[in-house]
Order: C-alpha cells, then structure tokens, then sequence
C-alpha cells in the first residue's frame, strides 16, 4: 500500500488546504464544505465542494504517472500494428487545461458532459473545477433492459464525438455515466491529431470491450452497427487484443471479433 500511495502521488494536507482556500476565495464564499471522492484514482486527487463543484487537484507526481500510462498505451498501440497516439502533457497545470478544453469541445458539439468552469495553476499544482453530478450511475449498475436501452446511445454520441474529429482515448466504464437518464463522458485523455483515425478506432473497441460483458458480445455489435460502419468496425477490431490486455477491461476479445467478422461477412454476401 506504501507504494502505491507513493506512486499515487499523495499531496501535503497544508497544500490541499491551501487551494480549496482558494477556490472559496474564487467562489466568494467564506468557508466551504469539501468531501474526498474515495476512488482508486491514480492522476487526481478529487473531492466535491459545497455540493456543487467537482475538483481535481494534480500534482507534478500525478504528471509523472500519466507518463508512465501514455507510454504504456503506446506501446499497445504498436503491438496492434500502429503509431502510438496518446500524448503526454509537460506538467499538472496542463493536465487540467487539456481536461478543461476537451470538456468545453465536447459541450459545443452537444454532447452530455458536467459543465467546465476553469483551471488555473496554484502552488505547482493543476486545479480543474467542473459542474458536480450528485447523482449518477454507471452501466453495471443498471438493470439488463436499461443497459440494453442506452446501449444504441453510446455509440451514437461516440459518433458524433469522432464525426467532429475529436476522441475520448480513454473511454471504460467509470467513464461513462448515465445521469437524468442521459449519458455524460468524463476524463477524455489527449490523443494526436494526426493520428485521430486510430484513436477512433481505439474508443469504439473500448466501448465494445465495456459493453460485452454486460449485454453479450453480439448485442454490443449490433447497438455499434447502428452508427458505425462494418469497415469502421473491422478498423476497431484490431485494437481488441490492446485493449484487452488493459486492467480495467475484462471481455472476451475473440468473442467480439467473432461477432465483428459473422457481421462483416453477412453485409459482403448481401452486397454480391
């Protein structure tokens, strides 16, 4: 646990002090009431404030991690027969001024995300306050018919997202939330513009990798056809190995491909 938490990057009590101090001076507010989100988070420190912000505190050891994660993922996104496309960011401060501009993008296309309110740089740290969704909840936390309702929402506003040249790069279950009965992205990470095709390809073969073992692996193809093309598919099916060797996912990638290529085959004999 030591070394976790070392790794983590755990930030000085005095200092976290110091920045809600800020924040309330900000906020105009003579004292606030700030509760710690207890999650396995290892490139934030977050907590809520007041009920009514979300912040994430970053600090130069959280920079150093994300380092670590974006070379890792590069190296995956080799094995899968492509250039890496996850960048990294020089420091904390810029980690929160990415998150910041990704969020307010996906707000101008339309997109269900909390609502970005600024980021600034405080005592070398990375502070990003954003709308607070006091309640939510996650696929795996729904009924089957509920998960199978929003799957088709998914892809469809992943869609929209990759339509306007834009990518999540990080897109898992905890990332994902359905709140007032609509679906909000959280934590998009920075990826190439260059490379934006392959990070394309990457989110729907994570979003497939989430939904599989919740739904079934057809299903999840099937809700994914609806706003992507058998091509756009077969491009996502060579992340699925990647993706699969990731921590955080669980599925039967074989299955899935399974399901990707019985589809693709079908619509090629429909076609001759």
């Amino acid at each position: 646990m030591g070394i976790r938490r070392l790794v983590r990057g755990t930030i000085e009590w005095p200092r976290i002090e110091a920045v809600i101090r800020e924040i309330a001076e900000r906020y105009d507010r003579d004292e606030v009431r700030v509760e710690f989100i207890d999650a396995d988070n290892w490139l934030s420190t977050p907590c809520v404030v007041d009920d009514q912000w979300f912040v994430k505190i970053t600090s130069d050891q959280n920079s150093l991690v994300h380092a670590l994660f974006t070379s890792a993922r590069n190296l995956g996104a080799f094995s899968s027969g492509t250039e890496g496309f996850f960048e990294h960011f020089a420091g904390p401060d810029e980690m929160a001024d990415h998150e910041l501009e990704a969020t307010k993008k996906m707000r101008e296309i339309g997109l269900n995300v909390p609502a970005p309110i600024e980021a600034f740089e405080y005592d070398g740290l990375g502070v990003l306050v954003m709308e607070y969704l006091p309640e939510f909840e996650t696929f795996e936390q729904m009924t089957d018919e509920r998960m199978h309702e929003h799957a088709p929402a998914l892809f469809h506003y992943l869609s929209r997202m990759h339509d306007n040249n834009l990518a999540h790069g990080d897109l898992r279950g905890e990332n994902v939330l359905v709140a007032n009965d609509e679906i909000y992205f959280i934590d998009a990470t920075s990826v190439k513009e260059e490379r934006i095709n392959e990070a394309r390809s990457y989110d729907l073969a994570c979003a497939l990798a989430s939904l599989t073992p919740l739904i079934g692996a057809r299903d999840a193809v099937m809700a994914a056809r609806e706003h992507y093309s058998a091509e756009e598919l077969l491009a996502a099916r060579n992340f699925l190995d990647f993706v699969n060797m990731r921590p955080d996912h669980d599925f039967d990638a074989a299955t899935v491909k399974g399901e990707i290529e019985k589809l693709a085959d079908a619509e090629d004999k429909e076609i001759g």
